[in-house]
């Protein structure tokens, strides 16, 4: 699929109330298999990206190492990549601008830009949030292909603002040009149905905290176009390794090292044909 169908075939994906998942993986291996499984496109997770690196989330990974690490995920399946990064790698609009054009050469089928000064949690304010986003779906606009452009609302997740200023904030993205609004962890479902409420353009939910606990359906009748997983089946798999390694190093018990998945299992899937 070349660069020009991955955007198209993404964007087709976004339907409100009829939301597809964004399998967020953090490997060659884990995007391979998620694609195997199902997966209709596969994002990136700047979190579980930046563990495999041995570092910490929220703004510990360059744009070089993101759009090289991105470029890999494309390579290895056929379904559209998004990116997720970050503040898209800098404070000034310009710098959001050329991450779009970067991100679509790797090959990407969209990226979203949040609006955190990270490393800090602190957000851009209102207005210069918007102008980063402006500047984006300008550069976006101008690329020989579809690009899907999330803006991101990341002030109610980080206790930083309330989500009425969420609201407004991702009200004025979409004038912005953005193609698909996203506020992570909103609250509770009716705060979700809320977000979608507020605008016309396809809204990412977020699986987890409160809406791990409720299904796609439940999602869907809120009104959310696509659901995305960031970094919550890598943490899962984090857990997993932490639970095994207090039972070896603890108390000696390797029980939970027979639970695995066969490996002809796992090698099926990594060498299976696109579906």
């Amino acid at each position: 699929m070349n660069d020009q169908n991955r955007g198209t075939a993404f964007r087709a994906l976004h339907q409100k109330g009829n939301p597809f998942i964004l399998a967020n993986a953090w490997d060659i291996g884990s995007a391979k298999m998620l694609a195997g499984l199902g997966a209709q496109a596969i994002g990136t997770s700047s979190a579980a990206h930046a563990f495999t690196l041995g570092r910490p989330d929220m703004g510990h990974v360059s744009r070089d190492e993101a759009l090289a690490h991105a470029q890999d995920l494309v390579g290895a399946v056929q379904v559209p990549v998004s990116g997720d990064f970050e503040n898209g790698f800098g404070d000034d609009p310009d710098t959001c601008a050329e991450t779009v054009r970067l991100s679509y050469e790797a090959g990407l089928a969209g990226i979203s830009i949040e609006d955190t000064a990270l490393p800090a949690a602190t957000p851009y304010d209102r207005a210069q949030a918007v102008e980063r986003i402006k500047a984006a779906a300008s550069a976006a606009r101008a690329l020989p292909g579809d690009f899907v452009l999330v803006a991101r609302a990341d002030g109610v997740m980080n206790g930083e603002y309330d989500l009425d200023e969420a609201l407004a904030r991702i009200i004025a993205y979409e004038a912005a040009g953005a193609d698909c609004v996203y506020v992570p962890l909103p609250g509770t479902l009716a705060d979700q149905a809320r977000v979608c409420a507020a605008t016309d353009l396809p809204v990412n939910a977020l699986a987890a905290g409160p809406l791990s606990q409720v299904s796609r359906a439940d999602l869907a009748q809120a009104g959310v176009a696509r659901i995305s997983l960031g970094s919550a089946l890598a943490r899962v798999t984090h857990r997993v390794i932490r639970d095994a390694a207090h039972a070896m190093f603890d108390s000696g018990d390797f029980s939970m090292l027979g639970k695995g998945m066969p490996g002809d299992e796992v090698d099926a899937l990594l060498t299976a044909k696109p579906r």
